[in-house]
């Protein structure tokens, strides 16, 4: 028989007994006037480590005999009271255990690890497509930020220029604009990917919950649910997401052309139309869709394959980070070429350049020119930049969600 009170968990031995007084702190009766001690006959100087335990109360022999945190009572036992009065209510059978519960605070909880105690923060949240919509920003802001000058460089080897290796390129950069260059449009680019990851990882998580079939059903369609469900994400971020996408390749290119995201765009529109928002729209999904494709698909296998490895359901924020890692980089090489000619399309005529009319005039004309290696230049700093940015994004992502719970988790 249990009973909780003020926080603590107090088990009796008798679970038929009618005599509930054993889950009350009640104190002994009054002792002869000899026994009396100097706080009146009751020791209640409570601390940190006394409260609900009154040495001469409930449990001052258990705690005294088995060491379980609570204060030992220094009154030895008298012939004329040779039992403490509450031990009956304690179980021998038990080892005279006394369990100690802490009540949680809402939103806190306290994990005992050891001697230490780790902090594990709850949010509520009001349902599950919002979870994901906030873990998605957070992720992809987080990510984006921390290989921004990564991001920088490869955009300049992408479109050939300030240098054709990593090393000139930093250079060049370094000795023009400092390290504020290597930042050049991070604002526009956290702008831009936190709601385009937001909703990629949005689109995923639902479509592919959708698409997985239930134990018991039959297959919904005759692809991995993850390939289809990771297309259809990358074509709703893309679409959604793309004039923030071409803006920011501007004012990362074109130094001095334009103030601000809000002026470049303004004068996108003023001098070239609205259409030149949505430039290479269309080879970017052609680029976009099969890399998000893969990436999940390679991400959600590489999953499946460490939980049945390990055979665990649960996985940690380093194997995250390794398993994203180890996806954005099969995905980044399948699908380099489609990026490369995708950024060469969004530049368009700037600085003389030349127009493609399609993504496959591009890849060929970019074949033709600078032969095969034009169409994986940049691949280097690119996987060191989108390798890192999506094992980063997959391990905040899943971080944010265990944080932020729905009251059907609890």
């Amino acid at each position: 028989m249990s009973k909780k009170s003020g926080g603590v968990r107090l088990q009796c031995a008798d679970a038929t007994a009618a005599d509930w007084s054993c889950c009350f702190l009640s104190l002994p009766p009054p002792a002869s006037p000899g026994d009396f001690d100097s706080n009146g006959g009751f020791n209640l100087a409570w601390t940190l480590h006394q409260s609900f335990h009154p040495p001469a109360g409930l449990f001052a022999s258990v705690g005294q005999k088995v060491g379980v945190g609570l204060p030992a009572s220094s009154t030895a036992t008298s012939p004329g009271n040779p039992q403490d009065p509450y031990m009956k209510y304690v179980s021998s059978e038990l080892g005279h255990q006394a369990v100690e519960t802490p009540l949680l605070g809402e939103g806190v909880g306290l994990r005992e690890k050891g001697m230490k105690k780790a902090v594990r923060i709850k949010i509520k949240v009001g349902n599950s497509h919002l979870k994901r919509l906030i873990s998605g920003g957070i992720a992809g802001a987080v990510s984006r930020t921390v290989v921004a000058p990564l991001e920088t460089i490869r955009t300049h080897l992408m479109v050939g220029s300030n240098g054709n290796s990593s090393s000139e390129v930093f250079e060049s950069i370094m000795k023009h604009e400092g390290w504020t260059g290597l930042f050049r449009g991070n604002i526009v680019n956290v702008i831009r990917v936190a709601p385009s990851k937001a909703i990629e990882l949005f689109a995923f998580d639902t479509a592919n919950k959708f698409l997985t079939p239930k134990s018991g059903e039959k297959q919904k369609i005759p692809v991995p649910p993850s390939l289809v469900a990771g297309a259809f994400a990358g074509f709703s971020s893309t679409l959604c997401t793309y004039p923030l996408e071409l803006i920011k390749t501007r004012l990362t290119i074109q130094r001095g052309v334009y103030d601000n995201f809000l002026h470049a765009f303004v004068k996108i529109i003023r001098e070239e139309g609205p259409t030149e928002l949505y430039r290479g729209l269309t080879p970017s999904l052609i680029g976009v869709v099969p890399y998000a494709a893969t990436n999940y698909f390679a991400y959600d296998t590489l999953k499946k394959a460490y939980k049945k490895i390990f055979k665990t359901n649960e996985i940690g924020n380093v194997p995250t980070l390794l398993i994203g890692s180890a996806a954005g980089a099969i995905s980044s090489t399948a699908t380099f070429p489609l990026e490369v000619a995708r950024k060469q399309m969004q530049v368009g005529a700037v600085g003389g350049r030349k127009v493609y009319k399609s993504m496959l005039h591009a890849l060929l004309t970019i074949l033709e020119d600078e032969g095969a290696g034009g169409l994986y230049r940049g691949l280097g700093p690119s996987c060191m930049k989108l390798v890192p940015a999506a094992g980063i994004s997959f391990m905040c992502y899943e971080a944010c969600k265990k944080i932020l719970i729905e009251e059907a988790d609890e």
